[in-house]
């Protein structure tokens, strides 16, 4: 009998409407678009606007696509794991609020926060329950509000993120499709190198943090791109190589959304052409736990049952990680 395994059955992403574009950031702050574009690769990016609008409306949204899509009521889903840093509250989970939203009753939901890696570490925490048996659908959704947490006075990171979400639905499957394998990593010293310095236990909100900004995203970009550049690479070669494959057996490269450069570096290291590397940062920018899930769902009807891909990605803490999926329809 073929091991059970868990198999994406259906995708959907969520982009707000409103577009901020590089011509618009070099009114806001001191910028042009040819140095946003060589350095990122990014023409413009979405933001969620709107009163009370939180990470949970964009994730329902996606989560209803999904529920259409694989012919799944509400109540049939037995498990919700939210990958965000931007929840709508510090607690309950956003999980359990996009539960709420959505209807999902019968389900226990939790959030997980792993930076930008976060939706492959929820992909393979949500596998685990559908290949021990215990659950049959499983939802995981990457969302993030990153316009929440920017500071657009900050030219070094407020051009580089935008909000948006995907979501999945995990099945079982015993035909030979889904997550074959992954390596998941994380290195807590590169800490110092990306984060967000007040709002946590260690430094709760004050007038002093709200004064200094530092409820905002610190990034030291230098630091994070050496580190990333070659984690991620050699992270997504080494799942291709001890799975047995090569350049040509890979269908798709699914790299996080985080600057160009570093999505070109992992796919040379894969010995993949351009045309096998999924590349959306110009149109969203990055998204955090959103780059992946809204990948497969632009490339939803490009996939074959059965094509390889590789999904890649590396974040704050340090996290970092790849998964071998085969897809399943």
């Amino acid at each position: 009998m073929t091991k059970l395994r868990a198999a994406i059955t259906a995708v959907q992403g969520y982009a707000p409407d409103f577009v901020l574009t590089n011509q618009l950031l070099e009114k806001m702050v001191d910028t042009t678009d040819e140095w946003i574009m060589t350095r990122t690769g990014i023409m413009e990016r979405r933001i969620l606007k709107g009163e009370g609008l939180a990470t949970s409306d964009m994730a329902v949204e996606a989560v209803k696509g999904v529920l259409e899509k694989s012919r799944t009521r509400p109540d049939e889903v037995e498990l919700l794991i939210c990958a965000t840093v931007t929840p709508d509250m510090v607690y309950p989970a956003t999980a359990n609020i996009i539960s709420d939203k959505a209807g999902i009753k019968n389900a226990f939901s939790f959030d997980l926060n792993a930076a930008c890696s976060g939706f492959i570490y929820a992909l393979i925490t949500g596998s685990q329950y559908i290949e021990s048996g215990k659950f049959k659908k499983v939802l995981v959704v990457g969302a993030d509000k990153m316009s929440s947490i920017v500071d657009y006075t900050d030219r070094q990171t407020c051009v580089l993120f935008g909000d948006g979400c995907g979501a999945v639905m995990l099945e079982p499957d015993t035909e030979g499709y889904g997550i074959m394998d992954s390596i998941l990593q994380s290195d807590g010293s590169g800490r110092i190198h990306l984060h967000q310095k007040a709002g946590g236990s260690l430094k709760p909100a004050s007038h002093q943090t709200v004064d200094n900004k530092e409820h905002y995203v610190y990034q030291e970009g230098q630091a994070v791109f050496k580190f990333a550049v070659t984690r991620m690479a050699d992270t997504a070669h080494e799942v291709m190589v001890r799975n047995g494959m090569g350049p040509d057996d890979v269908a798709w490269l699914v790299p996080h959304q985080a600057n160009l450069r570093i999505i070109d570096a992992t796919g040379k290291r894969m010995g993949l052409p351009p045309e096998k590397v999924m590349v959306n940062i110009h149109r969203y920018g990055n998204t955090t736990n959103g780059t992946i899930p809204l990948c497969l769902w632009e490339w939803e009807p490009r996939l074959n049952k059965g094509d390889n891909l590789i999904l890649a990605a590396f974040g704050g803490g340090f996290t970092w990680g790849a998964i071998y999926v085969k897809w399943a329809y």
